[in-house]
């Protein structure tokens, strides 16, 4: 952005977030694209308020370098026109990474719908773990619900001991993304790259 002064400023980064997303700082490029770009939606759907999902990220949509060079804009790089054609032909093909964004985004979608401790005025305190770990706690309004959002950040393996997390024993403890039955409260939790739990309760 040009200031009234004539100086040129950083103003935005214009790049598509499925794009940028394609790897890190310290290590570039890796295998690692669809994992982080659903870890960092998930996070979204946890956190309190109410999530807003660009269409785009729903689609993981890359940059568009045709669409700069044919408006001279850049904000055009995130701005691709998708014809019905190519958007159902690639949510077809389940090997497509657009396919895998949306479906999983779509179930996850869903799955927070479920939980009461996700409505936004639900209580939400900063759990503390590794650095490479961001976890929150969400409470219902009506405090009958629990959940415990954990998302590895980080290109390695992440655990997480869940006598940290003091979780009841007279309820049942279970992973809301997975299903997963937690009925040993002494497990170390092993949280793969960019991977996420929901973890909530039910009365026993």
């Amino acid at each position: 952005r040009t200031m009234p002064d004539g100086r040129d400023v950083p103003y935005e980064i214009n790049i598509s977030l499925y794009d940028a997303l394609r790897g890190t700082i310290q290590g570039g490029t890796d295998e690692f694209q669809v994992e982080r770009f659903i870890c960092a939606h998930t996070i979204v759907l946890a956190l309190e308020g109410i999530p807003g999902i660009y269409i785009h990220s729903m689609l993981a949509t890359e940059n568009d370098h045709l669409l700069v060079k044919a408006t001279g804009r850049a904000r055009s790089i995130n701005r691709h026109s998708w014809s019905e054609t190519e958007l159902l032909g690639n949510l077809e093909n389940s090997n497509s990474h657009h396919a895998k964004v949306f479906n999983e985004m779509q179930r996850r979608i869903q799955i927070r719908s479920q939980q009461e401790a996700f409505h936004p005025n639900a209580t939400q305190y900063t759990l503390h773990f590794d650095p490479g770990v961001f976890a929150f706690w969400r409470e219902s309004p009506d405090r009958h619900q629990n959940v415990f959002a954990i998302h590895n950040i980080t290109n390695q393996m992440q655990q997480v001991p869940l006598t940290e997390l003091n979780l009841i024993a007279t309820e049942v403890w279970t992973d809301a993304l997975s299903g997963k039955l937690y009925d040993d409260l002494d497990e170390v939790v092993e949280i793969p790259p960019y991977g996420a739990i929901w973890i909530t309760n039910s009365r026993k």
